[in-house]
């Protein structure tokens, strides 16, 4: 039994996944918790660290699961291969995946770093830079920003802030 990559269409990775494991494939799809704004709140989504690609463990030889299923199955659009081999997966990459998803679900990635330069969006201050200072509860955030040459400390709805880049 070896690992394969499966690439599905476009934002249909979890139903490709949950059709091969009712066909009764075991299968793997590395998913990635993060902070994302909606509606000016913080909420917390799960997204496929690999878009569009998951991972599927197929046996060779005769007595093996037929993989000819796997081409027709919805949310799938093909087994990537290279040239005519299907493409192999190393046993360590996936195991090491694992491992740094489950470190990673624990604390899902944030959506601003302290020190991170932020843009004010809306409001008195629109347009002005600031340096993210840290959360204010679940709607806001504390962001350092220079008003009349002076730095000063001011709370802003989360879904004012972009990240400058």
């Amino acid at each position: 039994m070896h690992w394969y990559l499966v690439h599905t269409k476009p934002k249909q990775e979890k139903c490709a996944l949950q059709n091969l494991e009712q066909q009764g494939y075991q299968c793997y799809l590395p998913m990635l918790r993060e902070e994302k704004v909606r509606h000016e709140n913080i909420c917390i989504v799960e997204n496929p660290l690999f878009p569009r690609y998951l991972f599927v463990r197929l046996g060779l030889g005769p007595t093996a699961k037929s993989w000819q299923p796997i081409r027709s199955t919805k949310g799938v659009s093909r087994l990537v291969t290279f040239g005519t081999e299907p493409a192999r997966i190393d046993d360590g990459l996936i195991e090491g995946l694992r491992a740094q998803e489950s470190a990673h679900n624990t604390h899902p990635l944030s959506l601003f770093a302290q020190g991170q330069s932020v843009r004010l969006t809306r409001g008195a201050f629109a347009g002005i830079e600031g340096i993210y200072q840290m959360a204010d509860g679940e709607r806001r955030a504390m962001v350092l920003i220079e008003f009349l040459s002076k730095p000063i400390r001011v709370s802003i709805p989360v879904g004012h802030l972009v990240r400058v880049i």
